[in-house]
């Protein structure tokens, strides 16, 4: 049972996606200060300083804080839309990368002969 485990846990599958999860972690960190420090403060200046995250409706000791709701909804449509241009920027790199001309293949010993043929009929 151990040897099974060990060849389960130690394929490449696997580390990959622990690798995977752990970078995933790292970089929802740098998403989240993203929105929170950079993003939603220049969207607080330019919409004049409105926090929705005050808004609620009291109804006798129950608070329905659905502001904290619109304020999440509107964090995830800037991490949406800021994961969108970042992958879009990457699609582009990658395209410029793929469309580098390639240098032609060497002709083949048959076409080589060929326009040796082809060269001395013309000098007939």
């Amino acid at each position: 049972m151990w040897k099974d485990f060990k060849n389960f846990a130690l394929k490449g599958n696997v580390l990959d996606l622990a690798f995977a999860v752990v970078i995933g972690a790292a970089f929802g960190k740098i998403v989240t200060s993203l929105v929170g420090d950079i993003i939603t403060p220049v969207i607080g200046l330019l919409s004049g300083g409105i926090d929705l995250e005050g808004l609620q409706y009291t109804y006798g000791s129950a608070v329905l804080k659905y502001g904290v709701f619109l304020q999440s909804v509107i964090d995830f449509f800037i991490i949406a839309f800021s994961l969108f241009l970042l992958v879009r920027i990457a699609g582009k790199f990658k395209r410029k990368r793929e469309e580098a001309p390639k240098a032609e293949p060497a002709p083949t010993r048959e076409e080589v002969l060929l326009s040796e043929i082809r060269d001395l009929l013309k000098n007939k």
